[in-house]
C-alpha cells in the first residue's frame, strides 16, 4: 500500500541530509508520498514542499522571535492539515525549535514519528530528551556519543552513521582544481567558509577579508566559499567595499577546496564537521548577536562549540568565539598551525580518527530501513 509521509527539515543542511535518505528511499518505495517542508535537494526525489524553503533558514534567539509570526502561522497550517489528512509517519529533521513542537502534536494525534539527527539536548535544553522518549516513536542519531544519553533514559534510538559520508565526494584533484580556478599550485592556499546565511555573510565575510591582508600575496592564494542560499548582492557589496587582493570566489567544488587548501577558517555550523571529515586542519569561528549570544551563555553546558572537538572530547582544532574573533586573532591562529609542523601533524591525525568514527555506517540506508519498518510494523533493533 502507498504510504503518505510527512517531513520538516528546516535548513539547507536538513534539506541535505533528507535527500539522501529520500534517494534511496524512493528506490525501494517509488509510490510512496513525500511531503511537508523541504528544500532543492529533497524536491529532486518527489518531494513536496508546502512552504518557501528560505523562510526557515533563520539562526539565534533574536533571529527567529523577530519571525514569530511566520513560525506559528506554519504550526497552524501543519496542525489543520495533520487533522484533515494525517500522515502515515512524520519525520523530523534537526531543527528543534519547530520539530519538538510538531514531534507532541503529532504524538498527540497518534501519528508516528522518527526524529532524524536528534537536538543537541546534551548541550543545552537537556529535558529534550525526556520530550522525545514522549513523543517519538523513534530516534536515528548520527553523533556517536549520543548513545549513552538514549541508553540511560531507555530512548528507543538508533546510531545511523552521520550524513557526511555519503554526502562528500571529491571530483577533482589538487592540480585539476587548480586549472579550473587558476590557482598556483606552489603557493599555500588559505580558505575561507563564512557561513550559508545572510546574516552570518555580514558578520564573518568582512572580517575574513581583513585577515587576508595579514598574509602575502605572493607566496599565498585565498579562496573563499560562497553558498547557494547566500545573496549574490550582499555578497558582491561587501567585497567591493574591501578592496583586498582579489581573493578566488568557490561557488561550487566546495569539497574540493576544502580537501584542497593547506589550511581554512571555518565559520561554526555544518562545515565543521564536514571539513573535520575530509581531514584539513582549520581553525573554527563563532560569532552572533550580542542578544543571541548572551542568552546562550546562560543556558550551553558545554566549554566546546566545536562537533569536531565535541565528539572527540579534545580541542581537536582551535576555536574563536564572539569577542575573540576579529582578523590579528585569526591570522595569528592560522600562522601558529602552518609554522608549526607538529601541530599541524597532530591535527590531521585527530582529524583522521573522526573520519573513521562517523564513517562506519550509511545513513540513507539505515534511515530507510527504520522507516520501512515503523510503517510495515516490524521489529526495530534499538538501544533500550
Amino acid at each position: 500500500m502507498s504510504k503518505r509521509i510527512f517531513w520538516l527539515a528546516g535548513e539547507n543542511s536538513g534539506d541535505l541530509h533528507a535527500s539522501l535518505v529520500l534517494q534511496e528511499l524512493t528506490k525501494r518505495q517509488p509510490d510512496w508520498q513525500n511531503y511537508g517542508i523541504g528544500g532543492l535537494g529533497m524536491q529532486l526525489y518527489g518531494f513536496h514542499s508546502l512552504f518557501p524553503f528560505a523562510r526557515f533558514s533563520v539562526m539565534g534567539f533574536w533571529e527567529v522571535l523577530k519571525h514569530i509570526s511566520f513560525f506559528l502561522k506554519v504550526e497552524k497550517s501543519i496542525r489543520n492539515s495533520f487533522l484533515k489528512n494525517p500522515p502515515d509517519l512524520v519525520v523530523l529533521v534537526d531543527y528543534p525549535g519547530l520539530n519538538m513542537r510538531i514531534a507532541k502534536m503529532a504524538s498527540n494525534m497518534k501519528i508516528p514519528v522518527l526524529y532524524f539527527i536528534s537536538p543537541q539536548f546534551w548541550a543545552w535544553k537537556y529535558n529534550r530528551i525526556f520530550k522525545m522518549k514522549k513523543n517519538t516513536n523513534h530516534v536515528a542519531f548520527i553523533l556517536p556519543f549520543e548513545e549513552k544519553y538514549f541508553k540511560k533514559h531507555g530512548v528507543k534510538a538508533s546510531y545511523v552513521g552521520h550524513p557526511i559520508a555519503e554526502e562528500i565526494k571529491i571530483k577533482f584533484d589538487k592540480k585539476q582544481f587548480a586549472e579550473k580556478h587558476e590557482l598556483d599550485v606552489n603557493k599555500t592556499w588559505l580558505g575561507f567558509l563564512p557561513g550559508s546565511r545572510d546574516n552570518e555573510i555580514k558578520k564573518m565575510l568582512p572580517i575574513y577579508l581583513q585577515t587576508i591582508k595579514d598574509f602575502d600575496p605572493e607566496k599565498h592564494e585565498f579562496l573563499i566559499s560562497k553558498a547557494n542560499s547566500v545573496s549574490d548582492k550582499i555578497f558582491s557589496k561587501i567585497l567591493q567595499n574591501a578592496k583586498n587582493p582579489n581573493p578566488v570566489i568557490i561557488d561550487s567544488d566546495r569539497y574540493e577546496m576544502m580537501k584542497h587548501c593547506d589550511l581554512l577558517v571555518v565559520t561554526s555550523g555544518t562545515a565543521t564537521i564536514e571539513t573535520a571529515f575530509i581531514g584539513t586542519p582549520f581553525i573554527i569561528v563563532y560569532k552572533t548577536s550580542k542578544i543571541s549570544y548572551q542568552l546562550g551563555k546562560r543556558f550551553i553546558k558545554i566549554d566546546r562549540i566545536g562537533l569536531p572537538n565535541i565528539v572527540l572530547d579534545k580541542c581537536v582544532v582551535p576555536e574563536l568565539i564572539q569577542s575573540e574573533v576579529n582578523a590579528v586573532n585569526i591570522a595569528e591562529k592560522m600562522k601558529n598551525i602552518l609554522h608549526s609542523e607538529s601541530e599541524y601533524k597532530q591535527i590531521m591525525d585527530d582529524l583522521r580518527k573522526l573520519h573513521e568514527i562517523l564513517g562506519s555506517k550509511s545513513v540513507s540506508n539505515e534511515v530507510s530501513n527504520i522507516i520501512e519498518e515503523l510503517l510495515t510494523g516490524n521489529s526495530l533493533e534499538m538501544i533500550e
